[in-house]
Parts: C-alpha cells; sequence; structure tokens
C-alpha cells in the first residue's frame, strides 16, 4: 500500500534526457482524434444506465467509495492542498459531475470549480444536478481552452483508461500539465489491469503514467479492492474486504499524485513520502 516515486536520477537531469532523446510528442491528427472520440462516443452509449453495481444502496460500492474519500482526503491534505475554499479546480472527464459535487461538500467554492466532458449528454446532466456557479463545458480534454497555468489541482478519474489512442493521451497529459500552476497537482485515480469484460478500456500503468507525465515527480498507491470481489463480500464483513485491500496484487486502482518537477515546496512533501 506504499508510495512509489518513479526514478532514481533528479528531475532536472530525467526531464532533460527524455527531452533530448524523444522530443516533444506529435498531436493527434484531426482524423485520428475524431476517430477516437467517435469510439468513446459509442463505447458510451453501450454501458447500461442505473447499473445496480453503482448504487450507494449496493453494500460493495458503498465500501470502495467511502474507502476512497477516506485515502484520497488524507492524500490531500497531507500535500497541504486543503482547504479548497481558495483553490482553483478542473476535473477532465468531468460525466455528470460527481466529483464536482463532491469538491463542493469538502469545502471548495463554485465558482472555482470547472469541469469539461466529451459527451454532450453528460454535459447537460452535470450541469443539472450541480450548484450554480460551477463552469462545465463541453470538449475534449486534448484541446483545453484554459489559458496556462490556471488551476491549482487538475482531476482525472478514470479517464486515460476510457482513451485508447496514444496520441490522444499524450496530448491530454500534455495539455493537463500546461494548464496546471508549477506548484499545483494532478490528481491521479485511474486502474492498472485490463477488465477482460471490456474491451473499451485498457489498464494503465505505472511505467506508461511515466511516460505520459516525463520530468515530473509521481507518486501513487494502490487502492479499490478487486470491484467483483467487493461486491461479494461487502454484504457480508467490511473487514475482510479491508483486510484484502491491504494486499497490494489485490488492488486494481492507482490514487495518487502528479506534479511539475522544479524546486521541491517543502510544504507539500515535508512527510518525504
Amino acid at each position: 500500500m506504499g508510495w512509489w516515486p518513479f526514478g532514481t536520477v533528479s528531475c532536472s537531469k530525467f526531464f532533460q534526457r527524455h527531452m533530448e532523446c524523444s522530443g516533444p510528442s506529435p498531436a493527434p491528427s484531426a482524423g485520428s482524434t475524431q476517430s477516437e472520440e467517435a469510439r468513446i462516443r459509442a463505447a458510451y452509449a453501450k454501458r447500461q444506465k442505473d447499473d445496480t453495481r453503482y448504487s450507494y444502496f449496493s453494500m460493495g460500492h458503498l465500501f470502495i467509495m467511502q474507502e476512497r474519500e477516506q485515502r484520497l482526503l488524507a492524500l490531500l491534505k497531507r500535500h497541504n492542498l486543503a482547504p479548497f475554499h481558495t483553490k482553483k479546480i478542473l476535473e477532465v472527464g468531468c460525466g455528470t459531475g460527481y466529483w464536482l459535487r463532491e469538491f463542493i461538500k469538502w469545502g471548495a467554492r463554485p465558482e472555482n470549480i470547472t469541469g469539461i466532458d466529451l459527451l454532450a449528454d453528460r454535459v447537460a446532466e452535470a450541469r443539472y444536478l450541480c450548484p450554480e456557479g460551477i463552469r462545465i463545458v463541453y470538449g475534449n480534454a486534448a484541446e483545453l481552452a484554459f489559458p496556462d497555468a490556471t488551476f491549482d489541482l487538475v482531476v482525472q478519474s478514470t479517464v486515460f483508461t476510457s482513451v485508447l489512442d496514444a496520441s490522444m493521451k499524450q496530448q491530454m497529459a500534455s495539455e493537463i500539465l500546461r494548464v496546471v500552476k508549477d506548484d499545483g497537482f494532478l490528481l491521479w485515480y485511474d486502474y492498472h489491469v485490463n477488465n477482460p469484460w471490456n474491451p473499451d478500456v485498457r489498464g494503465i500503468k505505472r511505467r506508461e503514467i511515466s511516460q505520459l507525465f516525463p520530468g515530473c515527480r509521481i507518486k501513487l498507491q494502490r487502492l479499490t479492492l478487486i470491484p467483483p470481489l467487493v461486491r461479494l463480500l461487502a454484504p457480508y464483513s467490511w473487514l475482510m474486504c479491508y483486510m484484502l485491500g491491504k494486499i497490494p496484487w489485490l488492488c486494481t486502482h492507482y490514487l495518487g499524485l502528479i506534479s511539475k518537477c522544479g524546486p521541491v515546496n517543502p510544504r507539500h512533501f515535508s512527510l518525504g513520502i
């Protein structure tokens, strides 16, 4: 359940070496982008709506959500990102606005929160469900219409695994780094294993994350016990779910923070983790 910093060389040397070897990543072509957007829309259109597996009346889902909230808030507090009332926050792939509303609950101001999503129906629902003041826009996270260094925190939750086109994923990562402040963070929550029942998504392992964000400080911890196992056990024993969740290879997701590599802010990394 520990933390895994990437690499042993200094951040500045790693970034310099990567840029010398690989150069800038090519932006996806218009045809490639349109094709991937169409694939994503078709994939989400196939998904079952009102799936009871994701209901808060499902003990398995409730366990996953509460465990994640506890670990996430502890993570953000440890890196001095709380309180949220002055923080500018962007979520890429905001869907119907679940995370946006969670940040309101945790103390963020609606006028400081922005969400963007590729699916028009989800944007419409998010605008309906979220408090006034939150800005929710329709668009592609590979082309963010925000100035450089705008946000203190950018959030992505199971977005990168929904994108199969490598060039689009790289462009999304580049855009996130462009709009986050130099002392800001990307909050990452996504799975690192493939779903054998869903060919429309692909897990992202630590190596690929480091390739998407070269020269960045990346700290991840494993989280979320295998969801089908949680759904099976949670109605009978939350303690069993908690204990099994301590075994790293039984956890399917990474939770962590990614930051630009620059002078270390001792307030952010005071615990040396």
